[in-house]
């Protein structure tokens, strides 16, 4: 599923963080509210960045997109 159809199925507390913490290794339960509404995260979506012991990361594109939305710009 791509950012556009699950960003607004988002909790208001998961984008408002994800707003607020833009670029930063995501947590546990933040990654939990994104799989809830998007399903499993896949590993070949633009927006995924990489994974590792410090918790997931959007890509570089990906956290353009959630600056924009932030921004309240047309991603």
């Amino acid at each position: 599923m791509e950012i556009e159809e699950w960003w607004p199925k988002l909790s208001p507390t998961t984008r408002e963080w994800l707003a607020d913490n833009n670029g930063d290794a995501v947590p546990p339960a933040i990654v939990d509210d994104i799989i809830r509404v998007a399903g499993p995260i896949s590993a070949d979506a633009w927006w995924f960045g990489e994974s590792d012991a410090s918790g997931f990361f959007f890509s570089d594109a990906g956290v353009d997109w959630i600056e924009s939305v932030a921004n309240d710009e047309n991603p």
